[in-house]
């Protein structure tokens, strides 16, 4: 009893301690600091964090435009300024939907990771962690504590475990609740076909939705991500980062020291 009280203790502290380091909604550039560390932290064979830090940043430039759009396109309510602030007030709640997405997510990653580093092995930690997934973040630590590298079929059976499971639990219920509440049908239809290009993909690689609510089709395109990133190499992807421009000179410079100062200033906070 004293073990499993141990271990629930510690997931719960890792998810609050995941909670504030994901921070507010507009907070992308920190939690793709996180996402990065997670990546880091394993040595490289964790590579979900990765591509989703590349997701978090490309997002905060496709939010900026759709609430562009649609302030111009709000424009044909202009004969009824109710409708118009209406409009505009449910585009960006649901752009503040798929924030809270990103901010969930990030915290499931680290919470499961850093609780599977402690207690993976543990005969209570798949009350916890679906066993799917627990047994890739084992296999994901025990590699990482030999030194050894995964190889890209195993690299890509934990990316498959770990979005699979958010995609169950998080993504599809959200992108489902977010989508029946907006009902500006033009901006909608547009906001869920997004032409989405992270900035390692070759040229002229995009991947083009037809519908960002259907589960099928974001699992697909999620796994093209992980393809085209296997293929470029993930210093690549890694080096990519800069390409957004989001993050500060700091986690260049350093990025376990950046993300150190990061946690520390973050959890010190009252």
């Amino acid at each position: 009893m004293r073990r499993l009280t141990e271990t629930g203790t510690c997931y719960a502290q890792l998810r609050n301690d995941a909670e504030r380091l994901a921070g507010g909604l507009n907070d992308l550039a920190q939690r793709a600091a996180v996402y990065h560390h997670l990546f880091e932290h394993s040595a490289g064979n964790h590579v979900f964090p990765l591509i989703a830090a590349h997701g978090a940043m490309w997002a905060s430039g496709y939010f900026r435009l759709g609430m562009r759009l649609g302030w111009w396109w709000s424009w044909r309510y202009a004969a009824t300024p109710t409708q118009r602030r209406h409009r505009l007030r449910q585009l960006a709640a649901f752009a503040d939907d798929f924030r809270d997405i990103n901010r969930r997510v990030c915290v499931e990653t680290y919470t499961t990771y850093h609780y599977t580093a402690r207690f993976g092995d543990h005969p209570d930690a798949g009350a916890l962690v679906p066993g799917a997934l627990l047994d890739a973040l084992n296999r994901c630590h025990a590699a990482r504590r030999s030194g050894r590298p995964l190889s890209t079929q195993q690299k890509r059976a934990l990316f498959c475990a770990f979005f699979l499971y958010e995609q169950e639990a998080i993504v599809g219920p959200a992108v489902d609740a977010a989508a029946a509440r907006f009902d500006w049908t033009s901006m909608k239809w547009l906001a869920l076909r997004p032409l989405i290009r992270f900035s390692y993909f070759p040229f002229p690689v995009r991947l083009v939705f037809k519908d960002f609510a259907s589960t099928q089709e974001r699992i697909d395109k999620g796994f093209r991500a992980f393809d085209l990133a296997a293929r470029v190499g993930w210093r690549r992807v890694e080096a990519a980062m800069r390409d957004y421009r989001v993050l500060p000179d700091t986690f260049f410079a350093g990025s376990a020291e950046h993300f150190a100062d990061l946690r520390h200033a973050v959890l010190s906070s009252t």
